[in-house]
């Protein structure tokens, strides 16, 4: 910044030559600096809005990846309920069938269990060697090093097998420290049995008892269940192949439940509701950004993107991935859903023309595949925001150039700020002799005068 001119009046010539060099200053570099200022002020709001563009369009995409979670699937044409929850649990896809059915839990699929022999504790010295854990006929192999203790051990299997359900821990059952094994495998033939290091051999077909290894209660067994009086074994507690387009888990031996499958309205409105509600959210945001309005005095007022090329861009390509038509089934378009585009460019939901797709067209079960499947809305959505979104792509090029416009204003403002003092010391230098000469005048005049003065005084005597 230049510094401040200090007012300070000439003694020769009684100016005050800090104003008038300031006058100056400002005549000669009022136009640069009026249009740094305006130049730097559009930067910045242009940087602000890619920031508010960038987290938009984070935002929408987000969303768009919660309704296409493979493990929480969204757009489900069906719903299933069970009448005792404490019983099983019951989830549909679009391949159920509606009706109901009579589910009674016998039995339960149980994991293997097995604890080693009794230790000392978790201190307890194990030997070298090659931990060896057997299930459903595959060996698993554990590498114990020297000077490896009961705990140490412990922690190279829950690293080792964590990922394939096998753990272990350290309990102590009164007798001493025993390492305890267990497997989120259930089923018949899941046992796990031990061997490889002597003292960690244990034998899944036999109980344990006193101080020795062996098994933890009983063998792992199948589930066994009651579909409409039909008897069904599983290996697991989901059963997701029994029933077609229907999900059991069960969860309490002894129980019964009706589990009722029907049409998924709601669910499925809400779905299309959240596609609605986060693509209109993004539209809002660009809006706002580009939007062009009057102030109080009639002024126009330029959003900080308004007639940005890249943002016009990126509503271009969302717009025309929602135009798409799919080919194969009969919901082919968004606009069969009710789902239409304003003027505005937001999207409209009709709920009428919706609730007619799935009652009277029979529709939703082709819902999840419009929005979900390979070249769906959502991916192609994607597809849309990945050049903008991704690292490097354009909006982070936009900021970059945006970035070298704000460094090379910050670098003409310093050189207008050199100007200014530069140009401030010389003019103030030169007001300064100019005063000094006036005031050396002055004075020779007033000694001439005084001169003058004193030869008058001298003749009327």
């Amino acid at each position: 910044m230049a510094s401040p001119i200090t007012a300070s009046i000439g003694t020769g010539s009684g100016m005050d030559i800090g104003a008038i060099v300031k006058v100056l200053v400002d005549a000669d570099t009022a136009a640069k600096s009026s249009q740094i200022k305006r130049q730097t002020a559009n930067n910045t709001a242009m940087i602000s809005g890619v920031a508010s563009l960038k987290s938009a369009l984070s935002t929408y995409q987000a969303a768009l990846k919660g309704l296409n979670n493979k493990d929480a699937p969204s757009f489900l044409a069906f719903a299933a309920t069970s009448g005792n929850e404490k019983a099983v649990a019951a989830t549909a896809n679009n391949t159920a069938v509606p009706g109901s059915y009579q589910v009674e839990v016998v039995k339960l699929a149980t994991s293997s269990r097995v604890a080693s022999k009794v230790f000392s504790g978790a201190d307890a010295p194990i030997s070298q060697g090659t931990l060896e854990i057997t299930q459903n006929g595959k060996v698993y192999s554990v590498e114990v090093g020297a000077n490896a203790t009961l705990q140490s051990v412990r922690d190279s299997i829950n690293s080792t097998l964590g990922k394939d359900g096998i753990t272990a821990n350290i309990i102590d059952d009164g007798k001493g420290a025993r390492l305890v094994f267990g497997s989120t495998t259930t089923g018949k033939g899941s046992d796990i049995s031990v061997g490889g290091i002597p003292e960690l051999v244990i034998s899944n077909t036999t109980p344990m008892a006193g101080t020795a290894a062996g098994r933890v209660g009983e063998l792992a067994i199948d589930a066994e269940v009651k579909i409409d009086g039909m008897t069904v074994t599983s290996k697991s507690n989901k059963l997701d192949k029994t029933v077609s387009g229907l999900t059991l888990e069960l969860k309490a031996e002894g129980e019964k439940s009706t589990v009722t499958v029907g049409l998924n309205t709601e669910g499925l409105k809400k779905d299309v509701q959240t596609f609605v509600d986060a693509y209109n959210n993004l539209v809002k945001t660009v809006n706002s950004l580009t939007s062009t309005s009057k102030d109080e005095d009639g002024n126009t007022v330029l959003g900080p993107l308004t007639g940005d090329p890249t943002t016009r861009s990126l509503l271009a390509s969302l717009r025309s991935e929602l135009a798409v038509a799919q080919t194969g089934g009969g919901l082919t378009s968004l606009s069969q859903l009710g789902i239409n585009t304003a003027k505005d460019g937001t999207l409209e939901f009709n709920d009428t023309k919706f609730k007619a797709a799935l009652n009277d067209k029979k529709l939703g079960s082709e819902v999840q595949a419009l929005f979900t499947k390979d070249d769906g809305v959502i991916a192609r959505m994607n597809k849309a925001i990945d050049p903008f979104l991704q690292s490097g792509g354009s909006l982070d090029k936009r900021n970059d150039a945006l970035n070298r416009s704000q460094r090379y204003l910050e670098s003409q403002q310093q050189a207008l700020n050199f100007r200014i003092d530069s140009l401030t010391t010389s003019l103030t230098k030169k007001y300064i002799a100019m005063d000094v000469a006036v005031g050396k005048l002055k004075s020779q005049a007033a000694g001439i005068t005084s001169l003058f003065d004193a030869m008058n005084a001298q003749a009327k005597k």
